[in-house]
């Protein structure tokens, strides 16, 4: 249903699941961008069409049931708009959140892939929007873990924009650009004109495409990471814990 029809879907068990899938379109984010953050089982995306998948899920089969958890929905849903705007910081927290589980799964020891990259650390890691917040804890984010990979986040650009030059540079745009973006507004992709425009504006680079040096033979997104972040090494120190 996630495919044809809802851009996002929220699921809780009283066993310990907390899951949440959101649907963007994938000119506003990319399947490779995405995939950088991807963690078998527990963060996975994946293409339908125009349209990314991102699921998002964590397990706890010892932990109590969360109240209010089932109702989180409203509380975080706008972390899809963050990520159409170009904010990639649910994707970290999301893979941040499946890194913390290492602590209890008796999987991971004794592996290890060195060569393996970690995904980028995006601004404003320390400063989190409510719905971010909300997520965070939906999927179980530790926090001392969180304060830890904060320390390794640049803060956020100042981005607003001001209203005189913006208007100004719009008015100063082709015609035949006018055109074009209105046409695509026309046809139903106003939320992609908008995201595009304003980071023509900002001179940002585009977030849909991914320009960083990959290892040879690269990787599938949605495939595992094991070599764990310094933050987590770092937090797993601090709580008596080993990776063997």
């Amino acid at each position: 249903m996630m495919e044809r029809c809802y851009d996002a879907h929220l699921y809780v068990t009283n066993w310990g699941t907390h899951q949440v899938m959101l649907r963007l379109l994938r000119a506003l984010l990319s399947l490779e961008i995405a995939g950088q953050y991807c963690i078998d089982p527990h963060v996975a995306a994946w293409a339908c069409g125009e349209h990314l998948i991102l699921n998002m899920t964590s397990e706890d089969e010892s932990g109590d049931w969360a109240e209010g958890a089932e109702d989180s929905l409203p509380a975080m849903v706008g972390v899809r708009a963050e990520l159409a705007a170009g904010d990639r910081r649910p994707l970290y927290l999301a893979w941040l959140a499946a890194y913390g589980t290492w602590e209890r799964d008796e999987d991971v020891s004794g592996h290890a892939e060195e060569d393996e990259l970690e995904p980028p650390v995006p601004a404003g890691v320390g400063l989190l929007t409510a719905p971010q917040r909300a997520l965070a804890d939906f999927l179980r984010l530790d926090a001392g873990l969180l304060t830890i990979a904060a320390q390794a986040s640049p803060p956020l650009a100042e981005t607003k924009d001001h209203p005189g030059k913006l208007a100004r540079w719009i008015k100063n745009l082709p015609a035949s650009d006018k055109d074009t973006l209105l046409h695509r507004v026309a046809q139903g992709h106003e939320a992609q004109v908008q995201m595009e425009l304003r980071r023509r504006f900002r001179a940002e680079p585009d977030t849909t495409s991914d320009s960083r040096p990959r290892p040879q033979g690269g990787r599938t997104p949605g495939c595992r990471r094991r070599s764990p972040p310094r933050a987590l090494v770092e937090w797993l120190g601090l709580n008596g814990a080993y990776l063997l």
